[in-house]
Parts: structure tokens; C-alpha cells; sequence
């Protein structure tokens, strides 16, 4: 008599997994290398300390040391959910072209086939910002590098980065990436806070803008924005809301304020955890009516080996160099990175 209930249960089992949902997950990453540069001296940029011969005696050995660590880095990202490296990277404080190809030919990314988007930007210390991203799982159509015009206190021209946008197919749905690293808080928060305002409104003109073609447009924007999420550059200007209910199709929704307000941080200074290090999105990707990616969820990645292991820094990331030694650490910004979901369809 038991027999035939154990072929039910069996059966039941089974159609409950022939039932179940599957998902399609995508990760989306961004992480400040901290100064990758290479050894050789370019007369164009402020870059001579990052040279054999310069203060930072950055030889050839540590720079291929820097390219380990920072694609064993890439490489892991947001795993523990997505067995996988991302699939988007936005990265800044790059040299140059060169240093992304030795990045993405290191062992440890050279399976992945990644390729590169890259511009120049008139930055004074000749640092870029770029986006990375798997060839199998997204296809760029369009991009372009916006400048920010700013003038400093004296109505000179203050060179920075620029705000690279990237529109392609994401397993042929069309998404928008944005990639920023904005005017840092050198000379005092409030001193440099309008710099950083007029890079929220640049990248607030290019969304908009984006918007006015497509009004469902999904957009993520990433970045080393050098604010908190709570900062006048998000509150105010981008507007970006804490939570994602009740959004209308124009609103930006920033998932990072809430583990902010949670202490949590993606860099450290003079006891203080900041989270400058974020990603904030269209309203568009947490509408579950719209079909295709919908955001799921959003993370800092630190595991323990990026961490300062002790002394009065312990916790901290671990960084190349430390208090002008070098250290062979990997960068002071911990990654961070979201993952967007897609039921699939069963065959």
C-alpha cells in the first residue's frame, strides 16, 4: 500500500519543479581602481610619481601586481549570489586604454571576454573613467563622453572627468549605463560641493534627455560620485528617492541610501564611512509590469582580504599605498555592485 504513495510524492516533486520559475540574473559593478597607472611617463598628464623614477617608485613588478589584484577583485564580485564575474563593470581612476587591455587579459578575466569603452577625459592627473562588459551578454549600439565645464574660484578653467554613457542590448534588451567619477572634496566638503552639483545636473541633463526619446528607458547610473546618497548632488538636483514604491516613470531610485543610513560605507576617513561609491536607476527597472531586467538587489562587496588586517586602520580597505609606502594592497574604495532579474521562459 505504500508504494503507490511514494509514486505520487515522487510525482508531485517532480511537477513542482517542472512548474518552478528560473531567472536570469545579470550583474552590474562598478569599483575605483585607485591610480592604475602604468610605468611610463606620459608628459601630457601630472602622472610622474606613478613612474619608476618617481615618488611612488611604481616599477614594472608592482604594476603587474596592482593588474592581480585588481582582476582578482573584478573577478568576484557580487559571486556569492551570481557564480559568475559581472557582467557590466564601470571603473575609474585609469590611465588610459592600455592599462584596461592588461586588465581584461590577465588570467584571471581573459575567460570572461570582456571588451572596452573608453574615452580620453581632460582630467589633470590624466585619470579616466571606462565601462567593461562581457561580450556574451551585452552588445553596445551607442555611446559618448560628456564634459563638465567647471571654473574654479578664480574663473579658471577645472579639468575632470568626464560622464560616459553606454546604450546597448543586454540579452537584446535595450539598457542604458552610465559611468561617473566626480569633482573630489579636495579643499573642504562645502568648498568643493558646487562642483559636484553641476556634475549631478550633467548627468541629470543626459538621463533627461534619454527620457525624452523613451520614458520607460532603463538606466543605471554608477559611479565615484564623491557624495553620500543623502548629499544635496542626490537629494536635490537628481532627486533620487530611498524607496522604490510609488515612483513615477520620471524618478530615480538610489537602493544604496539604505545601507548608508545603515553605517555601511565603500571607503573610510578619520573614522567616518562614506558611501560615495554607488548605483541609482530609472524607476523603470523596479516596475515588475514592465518586462525584461527588474532590479533585485544591491551590495558592497568586502571580503576579508581587501580589508586592512590591523593597526588603527584595521577594517579599512587595503590600499596599494599607505601613509606614502607602499603596501601592495588593492584600492581605499570597496566595489559595489546590483544584481538586475528576468524570469525566463521555459522551452
Amino acid at each position: 500500500m505504500r508504494l503507490p504513495f511514494v509514486l505520487f510524492l515522487l510525482l508531485h516533486i517532480n511537477l513542482l519543479a517542472q512548474n518552478a520559475d528560473t531567472y536570469q540574473i545579470r550583474t552590474v559593478a562598478f569599483y575605483n581602481l585607485e591610480n592604475l597607472f602604468d610605468t611610463k611617463n606620459d608628459s601630457l598628464i601630472y602622472d610622474d610619481d606613478r613612474t619608476p623614477d618617481g615618488k611612488d617608485n611604481w616599477t614594472k613588478e608592482r604594476y603587474l601586481q596592482k593588474i592581480e589584484n585588481m582582476s582578482r577583485v573584478i573577478s568576484e564580485i557580487g559571486s556569492t549570489d551570481n557564480k559568475t564575474a559581472p557582467d557590466i563593470i564601470g571603473v575609474c581612476e585609469v590611465e588610459n586604454l592600455n592599462v584596461l587591455e592588461d586588465l581584461i587579459q590577465h588570467t584571471n578575466l581573459a575567460t570572461y571576454n570582456y571588451g572596452i569603452i573608453h574615452f580620453d577625459s581632460p582630467d589633470e592627473r590624466g585619470i579616466d573613467v571606462a565601462l567593461l562588459y562581457k561580450k556574451s551578454a551585452f552588445v553596445p549600439v551607442n555611446f559618448n563622453s560628456h564634459r563638465l565645464l567647471l571654473l574654479n574660484l578664480d574663473g579658471k578653467r577645472d579639468y575632470t572627468r568626464d560622464q560616459l554613457i553606454v546604450e546597448g542590448l543586454l540579452d537584446n534588451e535595450k539598457i542604458y549605463f552610465m559611468v561617473n567619477h566626480w569633482p573630489s572634496r579636495s579643499g573642504g566638503e562645502a568648498r568643493s560641493r558646487p562642483f559636484r552639483l553641476e556634475a549631478a545636473k550633467l548627468n541629470k541633463r543626459i538621463i533627461d534627455s534619454v527620457q525624452k526619446l523613451d520614458t520607460y528607458a532603463k538606466i543605471i547610473s554608477m559611479g565615484d560620485f564623491n557624495d553620500d546618497p543623502i548629499d544635496p548632488s542626490f537629494k536635490k538636483i537628481l532627486q533620487v528617492k530611498k524607496h522604490y514604491k510609488n515612483l513615477d516613470s520620471t524618478n530615480l531610485y538610489g537602493p544604496m541610501e539604505k545601507l548608508y543610513r545603515k553605517g555601511r560605507g565603500s571607503l573610510a576617513y578619520r573614522d567616518k564611512w562614506n558611501l560615495f561609491d554607488q548605483l541609482y536607476m530609472t524607476s523603470s527597472l523596479t516596475d515588475k509590469l514592465i518586462q525584461g531586467y527588474n532590479y533585485w538587489k544591491v551590495g558592497i562587496f568586502t571580503p576579508e582580504y581587501l580589508m586592512d588586517p590591523k593597526g588603527k586602520y584595521k577594517g579599512y580597505p587595503l590600499r596599494t599605498y599607505a601613509g606614502g609606502s607602499y603596501i601592495g594592497g588593492y584600492s581605499d574604495h570597496f566595489p559595489v555592485y546590483l544584481h538586475l532579474i528576468k524570469k525566463v521562459q521555459k522551452l
